[in-house]
């Protein structure tokens, strides 16, 4: 038999509600226990919660929620307390106390939930990215996966290949029937266009995007701006900023949220060919290390010296004497705050679009790998003439769709993607 657990999961006391939620074999009997009874399913009922002793624990809500239709599948009660530290203190010690009863750990409920069968993996890890969802695009990608689109749309594609392999079994099996001697015509078509579906999903936005942020490095030789530029972009005197070459000796991160979109912004080290300084040395090459992992590039230094693909910023323009740029992408000046706001939008507007877009479900690097792996078999079993290694390509794109949603899938695996919830979710 299962263990019963309980856990606060709402959000640290003091508060003005505490809830507490009780899943497992025992949860009617805990909920009796401090109760009195068990209340009317699904009703949140008033009741005195005592110990054993006929002490008093606190007055508050409850609510009783039978298995299997709960959120874990299982016999499920819930505790609205007063939010105070000593009364969620001493309920969960009244529990601790009962037997069969245990804390949760981080992820435990939802874990049940997928268990038995509540909610799937896809889903599983949307609701994961959701509690951690800084922005209004991480969330909003983050409800579309927890919701079940995502997961749907595998449901779809596979259905769509069990009914071809139907069809290729019924060849190998039946073959010299005339009804059944050959695939239907349109067979290589509905396969073809299903591959189209994957690869259009593939070249979709990945999530990490999301999670990570939109990567913008500013670089440049010594003294071009860049710490003050970038004080200016997160909005904090992050970065120091002196007069003296060299003053940035390391790689300075700092992610920020602007309209919405989700930014790491990168602070370097100067370029410069030669250093008689060790550490400037050092922190030349994490600069260089740096260009190669952005998304883009704000480059501070001479026009058409910057790496491929960057934006050319004239910055320090309230500063005369300084050389211009011919066609710089922007103008601007951190002191001043002069280009600063079209900097900012034309960054919004290139990030947003190398992002998801509002509200679709973005796949994860290991969603993104098994996705991948459907469609190369899937043109694999389009370019096959045996109907044995057809059959067995189709089985293997199963094989991808079911490790997607969960039917297959490893201990070590979900360790680590449940680990990531808090203790109480």
């Amino acid at each position: 038999m299962a263990d019963t657990i309980f856990a606060l999961s709402s959000g640290s006391p003091p508060a003005a509600i505490a809830v507490v939620r009780i899943s497992g074999p025992q949860a009617g009997a805990a909920l009796a226990a401090l109760a009195g009874d068990l209340p009317k399913s699904r009703m949140a009922t008033y009741r005195t919660l005592r110990v054993s002793r006929g002490t008093v624990l606190d007055q508050a809500l409850v609510l009783w929620f039978p298995g299997p239709r709960t959120a874990t599948g299982e016999d499920l009660a819930e505790l609205h307390l007063h939010g105070g530290r000593a009364v969620v203190a001493a309920v969960e010690v009244a529990l601790a106390d009962m037997p069969g009863l245990r804390r949760a750990e981080p992820g435990e409920f939802t874990r049940r939930a997928f268990a038995h069968g509540r909610i799937d993996l896809a889903e599983a890890e949307g609701l994961a990215d959701l509690l951690s969802a800084e922005t209004e695009l991480q969330r909003r990608s983050a409800i579309a996966m927890a919701g079940g689109a995502f997961s749907r749309q595998v449901e779809d594609w596979r259905e769509r290949v069990l009914a071809a392999s139907a069809q290729v079994e019924a060849v190998l099996d039946f073959g010299d029937e005339d009804d059944v001697a050959e695939l239907p015509s349109d067979f290589a078509e509905r396969l073809e266009r299903l591959a189209g579906e994957l690869s259009d999903w593939l070249s979709r936005p990945r999530a990490e995007a999301l999670k990570e942020g939109f990567r913008v490095v500013l670089a440049g030789p010594p003294n071009a701006g860049k710490s003050t530029l970038f004080n200016a972009l997160v909005e904090d005197e992050a970065a120091i900023t002196a007069p003296l070459a060299g003053t940035t000796r390391d790689v300075l991160t700092r992610a920020v949220a602007i309209g919405g979109v989700p930014f790491v912004f990168a602070d370097t080290a100067g370029l410069r060919d030669e250093s008689g300084d060790e550490i400037e040395v050092i922190g030349i090459a994490r600069a260089r290390a740096a260009l190669d992992r952005a998304d883009l590039v704000l480059w501070l230094g001479p026009e058409g010296e910057g790496p491929a693909g960057c934006w050319e910023v004239a910055a320090q323009c309230d500063r005369d004497a300084l050389a211009g740029k011919a066609h710089p992408r922007h103008r601007v000046s951190a002191v001043t705050g002069e280009g600063l706001v079209g900097l900012r939008r034309d960054l919004i507007g290139t990030a947003a679009r190398a992002m998801p877009r509002p509200g679709d479900a973005a796949l994860n690097q290991r969603q993104h790998a098994l996705l991948a792996q459907a469609e190369g078999v899937l043109r694999d079993a389009l370019r096959e003439t045996d109907p044995l290694l057809v059959a067995e390509a189709l089985r293997l794109v199963r094989v991808a769709f079911d490790s997607l949603i969960g039917r297959a899938t490893t201990e070590d695996m979900l360790d680590a993607l449940f680990g990531r919830f808090c203790i109480g979710k």
